[in-house]
This record gives structure tokens, sequence and C-alpha cells, in this order.
């Protein structure tokens, strides 16, 4: 998954544990200008650094994986919680046109190619 929109915060790397580190990023995500939201994504471990040239006002694109889990607590209720997991972030210049990504290419039907006779014996 992906998503475009400006830089709002980016947070301090977390030391959780001696294997494991965190860091947040906000994005204001801005499908409806009048009403802009601000989503919360996760760095984790190695992907930390892809943070470190980011600064307020940036746009960006965030590619992300959508994760969740359940948790029950000591009484036996269960919540359910979601973390949006950065893989990948590019650079995005304001009213740039979308480029393709070297990992996606848009469907193309080779079927129907015009101009050429399929002789092929298989």
């Amino acid at each position: 998954m992906e998503i475009k929109g400006k830089v709002h915060e980016v947070g301090a790397t977390q030391q959780v544990s001696e294997t494991f580190k965190k860091r947040d990023l906000i994005v204001e995500y801005a499908e409806n200008p009048s009403y802009p939201e601000y989503i919360r994504f996760e760095a984790l471990q190695d992907k930390t650094a892809l943070l470190d040239p980011l600064k307020a006002g940036d746009m960006v694109e965030v590619h992300f994986n959508l994760r969740g889990r359940p948790w029950t607590d000591k009484s036996g209720k269960t919540s359910y919680f979601n973390s949006l997991v950065v893989w990948r972030i590019n650079a995005v210049a304001p009213n740039a046109p979308a480029q393709s990504s070297p990992e996606y290419a848009p469907p193309m039907d080779v079927n129907n190619a015009p101009g050429d006779d399929d002789d092929l014996p298989f």
C-alpha cells in the first residue's frame, strides 16, 4: 500500500529493547483539503534510518504494510490494534505527477498488441 502526503512530524528513534527499535512518522494526508488526516506510521529496526533525511513540510510517498493483531487483557476482553509499518519512502515534488515504481508496472495486455500477427505455433 502507499499514500502521498506532507510530513507533519518525525519522531525520535526509540530503543524498545536491546534488539528492537522503532520510530514514528506522522504524515498529513489531505484527500479532502478541508479535513486533513494525520496518519501515524511506524518504521522498525533498520527502516528507522529511512526517516533521517525527512523534515516537516516535505512531500513524500510512503509505502507501508498494514498489520493487525489482537490483545486479550487479564479480564478476558480482546482488543484489536492496527499498525502501518513503513518499508519505503520516496520524496515527491509538490504537484508532481505520479511516477511508476521499479517494483510495479501497470498491467499490459499482451494478447492484442496492435499490428502484431500471431503466427506462433503454440
